[in-house]
């Protein structure tokens, strides 16, 4: 596999992070405020389930990078 071919796989994968850190952090907001929380505690929710989410999958895409060669 070429540099670029893995410079290509790494930025789909962050994409694909983002992307589904946004999701749960989404979902994390409705229910939070869905459950009678402020909008601050809400955006709050929101915001550590992003962080974590997003810690997750970088951590995940990191180890499966070594794992294989990258």
């Amino acid at each position: 596999m070429t540099g670029s071919m893995k410079t290509a796989l790494l930025v789909m994968g962050v994409v694909v992070a983002v992307l589904l850190s946004l999701l749960v952090a989404v979902v994390a907001g409705v229910l939070a405020y869905a459950d009678n929380a402020t909008v601050p505690a809400a955006t709050a929710r929101a915001g550590v389930a992003f962080g974590g989410t997003m810690g997750l999958l970088t951590g995940l895409l990191a180890l499966l990078a070594g794992a294989f060669g990258g």
